[in-house]
C-alpha cells in the first residue's frame, strides 16, 4: 500500500530534492549577516523548505534563520522528525557539479544527497502524502530543520531554548533499521603559539612557513599543502619527497613558487566517525616533513603530530584506546591542520566515545601532557553519549515499519555519527541508508539511488502511520 502511494509522488519528491539541493548551504561565516547568521547558503536552504510548506498548505514557525518548524498533525502529544539541510564543502574530484544535481535513471548525484537533504525530502513527503490523505492525526508533527549540524549545532540549540520538546522522534540521517545509540562526540584543538622571530631560521635547513589541511572537524582531510623556505637544496628536498609518496603509494606533487618550495598531497576524505577507512592528507604530509632538517619551531609541532596524532585512529598514542561490544571503538579524527611561522599552529581533533569512557579524566591528563611540551588544549562542545533501549515500544515500532517492506530482520545497533536524535530523551536516528547503499557522505560523487530515496520514504509514511495516526 505505502509504496504504491508514494509511486504517485516519485516525480514531485524528485523536483523538490533538486531544488534543495542546487543550494551551495555550506556554512561560512566570512558571509554571516543578521539575517543569515550561518551565511546566505543555509539561509536559503531553510526557506526553501519553507516554501514548499507552505505551498503545500503547512504551517511553518522560524526561529532566528538558523532552524525552524513545519507542523502537522493534531492531539496533545508532540512528534519530531529532526532534519538538515546544510552540508559540508563539496571539496575537490567530482565527476559531475556537486550543486547542480545529475538525475539518471536510477540515482541522483549531488552534495547533501544522502547527508541530509535526500532523506529530509523523504521524510518530509511521508508527512505530506498522509495529510493529502486527509488521516485522523493522533498527534502533532514538527518537521524540524536545522541548519547547523556539521558544524556546531548552534540551530537546534537556540532552537530548543526557546521552542517545545517532542516526547518521541527520530532523525532521518543514518541508517536502518534504527540506530538506538550515538557515541559521545567533543571537539578540541591542540594549539601552539607563534614565537616572536624573523621569517627564516639561519640554523635550520628547512623553514616551515605554512601548512593548511582540512576544513571541518568530522571529515578527514583529503589535501595539505606546505610552504617550505630550503636554505641550500630544493632539489633534494623534492627527490626525497617523490620517494616517501611511492614509498606510502601515495598521491602529490612538488613546484617552486618564487623562491619558495611547494609540496601537496593527497589523501581520501572520509566522515570522521571512522577515519580509519579514510587517508589524512594533513598527518602523512607531517609524517615525511619530520624526516627534514625543520626549524625549531616548526619540529615542536610536527612532533606533536608523531606523537600523539599520526595513524592513530582510536585514541592510542592519546592514552584513551576504549572499546565496549555496545557501542565500538572510540575514535578520533583530525580534520583540520593549520600553521603559520609567525603565528603558530593547531590540530582540530573530532573525538567520538562510547558509554563507560571516563571522558573528563582523559581529557584532563591528555591536556596536562601537551601543556608540558608547550601546547594548549582548548576543548569545545560536549555531547554525551546518547542511548535509547532497542527493546523499548517506539523503536520496536520503528523497527516493524522496516521489516514488513523489506523482510530485512536486523536487529537495531549503534554508531559513531551524531544526529539531532540525540536532542530527544527517546529519540533515535531511523534511516534513511540501507544495508545496500554506498556510503559516500562527505565524500566526493554522493549520491542516493531512486530506489533507496522512495523505499524510505514509504518506510516513513508507515512508522509515522503506526506512531501518528493509529494510536
Amino acid at each position: 500500500m505505502w509504496k504504491e502511494k508514494v509511486q504517485e509522488y516519485q516525480d514531485q519528491i524528485i523536483a523538490d530534492l533538486n531544488g534543495l539541493l542546487s543550494i551551495e548551504s555550506v556554512r561560512d561565516d566570512s558571509k554571516a549577516t543578521p539575517d543569515a547568521p550561518l551565511g546566505p547558503g543555509p539561509r536559503a536552504a531553510l526557506d526553501y523548505m519553507y516554501q514548499i510548506a507552505e505551498r503545500d498548505g503547512f504551517n511553518v514557525h522560524d526561529v532566528d534563520h538558523v532552524a525552524g518548524r513545519i507542523e502537522a498533525g493534531k492531539g496533545e502529544d508532540l512528534f519530531g522528525i529532526l532534519c538538515h539541510v546544510d552540508v559540508v564543502p563539496a571539496g575537490e574530484g567530482w565527476d559531475t557539479p556537486p550543486f547542480e544535481p545529475t538525475v539518471t535513471e536510477d540515482a541522483i548525484i549531488a552534495r547533501g544527497t544522502l547527508d541530509d537533504k535526500g532523506p529530509t525530502i523523504a521524510a518530509y513527503y511521508a508527512v505530506k502524502i498522509l495529510n493529502e490523505m486527509n488521516v485522523d492525526w493522533k498527534k502533532r508533527v514538527h518537521i524540524i530543520i536545522g541548519t547547523d549540524e556539521e558544524s556546531d549545532w548552534t540551530c537546534v540549540d537556540r532552537y530548543f531554548k526557546t521552542e517545545e520538546m517532542p516526547e518521541l522522534g527520530f532523525a532521518p540521517d543514518a541508517e536502518f533499521p534504527a540506530i538506538h545509540g550515538e557515541k559521545g562526540i567533543t571537539t578540541f584543538d591542540i594549539e601552539l603559539a607563534g614565537e616572536a622571530k624573523d621569517s627564516t631560521d639561519t640554523n635550520s635547513e628547512v623553514t616551515l612557513l605554512s601548512f593548511e589541511s582540512g576544513q571541518r572537524y568530522n571529515m578527514v582531510p583529503d589535501e595539505a599543502v606546505a610552504h617550505l623556505k630550503v636554505k641550500n637544496n630544493n632539489s633534494e628536498v623534492t627527490e626525497r619527497y617523490q620517494q616517501y609518496l611511492e614509498a606510502h603509494e601515495l598521491v602529490g606533487n612538488s613546484e617552486l613558487e618564487d623562491d619558495k618550495l611547494v609540496l601537496r598531497l593527497k589523501g581520501k576524505a572520509v566522515h570522521g566517525m571512522d577515519p580509519s577507512i579514510g587517508l589524512n592528507a594533513g598527518l602523512f604530509l607531517l609524517h615525511f616533513l619530520r624526516g627534514l632538517e625543520l626549524d625549531t619551531q616548526a619540529a615542536k609541532f610536527v612532533d606533536l603530530s608523531e606523537r600523539y596524532l599520526f595513524e592513530s585512529h582510536f585514541g592510542e598514542k592519546m592514552g584513551m584506546k576504549f572499546h565496549t561490544d555496545k557501542m565500538g571503538d572510540l575514535t578520533t579524527n583530525i580534520g583540520i591542520i593549520s600553521y603559520t611561522l609567525p603565528e603558530g599552529g593547531r590540530f582540530g581533533v573530532n573525538l567520538r566515545y562510547p558509554e563507560g569512557f571516563e571522558f573528563d579524566e582523559a581529557i584532563e591528563g591528555f591536556k596536562h601532557e601537551v601543556n608540558d611540551l608547550g601546547f594548549e588544549l582548548k576543548l569545545g562542545k560536549v555531547q554525551r553519549p546518547h542511548y535509547v533501549d532497542k527493546e523499548d515500544p517506539f523503536v520496536q515500532s520503528l523497527v516493524q515499519a522496516y521489516r514488513n517492506q523489506t523482510g530485512d530482520m536486523t536487529e537495531p545497533y549503534t554508531i559513531g555519527g551524531g544526529t539531532y536524535a540525540r536532542n530527544l530523551d527517546k529519540g533515535v536516528a531511523f534511516g534513511a541508508m540501507f544495508s545496500d547503499s554506498e556510503d559516500l557522505m562527505h565524500q566526493r560523487n554522493e549520491y542516493i539511488t531512486k530506489k533507496q530515496l522512495f523505499n524510505a520514504t514509504s518506510i516513513y509514511l508507515e512508522a509515522l502511520y503506526a506512531l501518528c495516526v493509529e494510536e
